[in-house]
C-alpha cells in the first residue's frame, strides 16, 4: 500500500480537523494523518515541493478534500490530482458541508471517488467518519500504481 496508508486531509475548518483526527485515533485506525489547511498545500504534499520536499516519496492511500478552502478549493484540487499521471489513480473523498446539486456533479465529472455531506449532527459527523474509514482501509482495494 502507498506511503504506509497515510490520509492527506485538507480542511480549512479547525473544528472538523479535531473532530476527524479525534475519531480516527479512536477507531483505532492505524493510519497516519496528513493534515494541510489549503489546496496549495495539499498539492505541494502530494508533489513533495515546499514544505513537503523531503518527506518519504509515495502517494497517499487516499485523500479526502474538503470544497471551500483558502487559496485553491477541491475542485482545483482534484482537477490537477487527476490531470497528473503520477497522482491520477489516488482515491479523493470529498468531505463537504455542500449540498448543491452542482457541486456534486462537478466533483463527479471532475473525478472523484465518493462525495460525502458533512452532516449537521455531531454523532452523524463521528459515524460517517469511522464509516469512510472502514471503506477506505478494509473493503477498497485500490490500483497498485
Amino acid at each position: 500500500m502507498s506511503e504506509c496508508g497515510a490520509i492527506l486531509f485538507a480542511e480549512d475548518n479547525a473544528k472538523d480537523v479535531e473532530l476527524v483526527l479525534e475519531t480516527l485515533a479512536e477507531s483505532h485506525f492505524p493510519n497516519r494523518v496528513v493534515h494541510v489547511k489549503d489546496g496549495v498545500k495539499a498539492l505541494e504534499y502530494l508533489r513533495c515541493e515546499g514544505e513537503y520536499k523531503s518527506r518519504e516519496s509515495g502517494n497517499p492511500a487516499v485523500t479526502v478534500l474538503d470544497l471551500k478552502m483558502p487559496r485553491m478549493d477541491g475542485f482545483g484540487v482534484l482537477s490537477a490530482i487527476r490531470s497528473d499521471p503520477s497522482l491520477k489513480y489516488i482515491p479523493v473523498v470529498m468531505l463537504t458541508s455542500s449540498q448543491e446539486e452542482r457541486d456534486i456533479i462537478r466533483s463527479y465529472e471532475l473525478g472523484t471517488n465518493a462525495y460525502v455531506v458533512k452532516p449537521v449532527r455531531f454523532s452523524d459527523f463521528i459515524n460517517a467518519i469511522r464509516l469512510i474509514g472502514k471503506f477506505w482501509f478494509m473493503l477498497n482495494e485500490p490500483p497498485g500504481v
